[in-house]
């Protein structure tokens, strides 16, 4: 009897434990139930509007610039300078004067060769005269053909002595105006190597700084080097020149960038680099580049037109491609995937799968796959700024 009470005690105990857990477990399911009928809590995100626009072509390049002209003034005769016209750092004009040398021992000279050519003509006076008087008496028998002869070689001596009187004049007064000493071109002048009092030799002064140089700043050119890819772009940037168009920009400074024609392409590829070398034309009127500086430049071929620009944060990249998330009004997202024609470090050029007006995800697709519910964080209604996109080839 005691061990059949024992048994009827323990079962229960049993069903009472069991009744107690089943409607704890009960308890435990109901409120994750009625957390899936509600869904899952929204991933928040940022998006913004793709509009459409026009895209710059942009290629890449560091350049030099260089002058068109920078020429190295030298003494043209053997003289001493008595002044100095200009100051190292200046600008001059073409024909503006520079240095004046001691001009007394040519002007000595010319005054001899001018007193040489007067006696010289005087000499050929007397001989033409002599010449026809030679001529009359041979006409009346009174004279020999001997003294035509003569009379003719000494009228044709005189007349040569006569231009090369001439030519001795115009010598020496060519080496009297390489006394003033003038600029051969416009431009800045480089620090004066000389100054009065001192000697100068016809073509090794200084051995080969000469006096000075002078180098043209305006307008300047801007080398540089893209892949041999390009050349069919810059050929055919060459054939339409207002489309052109290059800048340069000095790299770590604030300033705009200068803007440039594209005006040479070399002729040949270089073999060890497979560069081809162009350069363009930049008036350079405020003086904002300066020869021998490294620039940024950045040529534009072309541009595209109307299509749609997304910032580049947007794009995703994915087994099947380039991808967006698009915002949908519904509150989810859908996972597009899109063509991307070029691209830059802040803006993206898309030409196939979006469609201007519609928002991209820009800040939170780690979250996010195909039909995801989410939220906008800090509601940007704004269109994604498309201005001065500096575009590269990009790949689909």
């Amino acid at each position: 009897m005691k061990r059949s009470g024992f048994l009827v005690g323990f079962v229960l105990v049993a069903a009472v434990a069991a009744g107690v857990w089943y409607t704890r477990l009960q308890g435990e399911k109901a409120p994750q139930a009625a957390g899936a009928g509600r869904g899952a809590p929204a991933v928040s995100v940022v998006s913004a509007v793709a509009e459409q626009a026009d895209f710059p072509i942009r290629k890449h390049a560091i350049g030099f610039v260089e002058t068109p002209a920078s020429v190295t003034v030298k003494s043209r005769i053997d003289s001493q300078i008595v002044a100095q016209h200009v100051t190292d750092g200046q600008f001059v004009k073409a024909g503006d004067l520079l240095f004046t040398l001691d001009d007394r021992d040519i002007k000595a000279q010319i005054a001899k060769d001018e007193a040489m050519l007067l006696r010289d003509e005087a000499t050929h006076t007397r001989n033409v005269a002599d010449l026809e008087r030679y001529k009359q008496l041979f006409a009346r028998n009174a004279g020999t053909q001997q003294q035509v002869d003569l009379g003719t070689a000494d009228e044709k001596s005189s007349a040569a002595n006569i231009q090369a009187d001439h030519a001795t004049l115009d010598a020496d007064r060519l080496k009297l105006s390489y006394t003033r000493i003038l600029a051969p071109i416009d431009g800045r002048v480089g620090a004066v190597m000389v100054t009065p009092g001192n000697l100068v030799s016809a073509n090794s002064n200084n051995s080969s700084t000469g006096l000075l140089t002078i180098t043209q700043m305006k307008p300047l050119r801007v080398s540089f080097a893209l892949p041999e890819s390009e050349l069919p772009t810059l050929h055919a940037a060459l054939l339409a020149p207002d489309s052109a168009v290059v800048t340069a920009k000095i790299p770590q400074a604030g300033d705009q960038p200068a803007v440039g024609k594209l005006n040479f392409v070399d002729s040949n590829v270089d073999i060890t680099s497979g560069t081809i070398t162009a350069k363009a034309a930049f008036a350079n009127d405020d003086l904002r580049l300066w020869p021998g500086q490294y620039v940024d430049v950045e040529f534009i071929p072309d541009t595209l037109k109307g299509v749609t620009v997304i910032p580049t944060v947007a794009v995703q990249t994915g087994q099947k491609g380039p991808y967006v998330f698009v915002a949908k009004a519904n509150s989810t997202v859908d996972l597009r995937q899109i063509k991307v024609a070029l691209s830059d470090g802040g803006k993206t050029a898309v030409t196939e799968g979006l469609a201007p007006g519609e928002r991209v995800v820009v800040d939170g697709q780690m979250r996010l796959k195909q039909g995801t519910a989410v939220r906008e964080r800090g509601a940007s209604g704004e269109k994604a700024p498309v201005s001065t996109p500096v575009a590269q080839e990009g790949h689909s």
